[in-house]
């Protein structure tokens, strides 16, 4: 089975983010996992897409985490 992997430049691209925010994130234990082989750090574009759908908001959550009442 084959799957695809994205460098960290490619994943800030695709997140229209830098290069040192995804490296923060990872220092900070935020974001999809990740490959590191050798000195290589890839991620799976199936590990990216998990993530991604485990971020999904609703306006309905932003309002509820905000306090407003509607």
């Amino acid at each position: 089975m084959s799957s695809t992997h994205l460098s960290t430049d490619q994943l800030a691209a695709r997140w229209e983010v830098t290069v040192d925010t995804i490296e923060r994130w990872r220092s900070e234990g935020i974001g999809p996992r990740f490959l590191k082989v050798t000195r290589a750090i890839r991620y799976r574009l199936s590990d990216i897409e998990a993530f991604e759908e485990l971020s999904v908001r609703s306006p309905q959550d932003a309002a509820a985490s905000s306090g407003a009442h509607g």
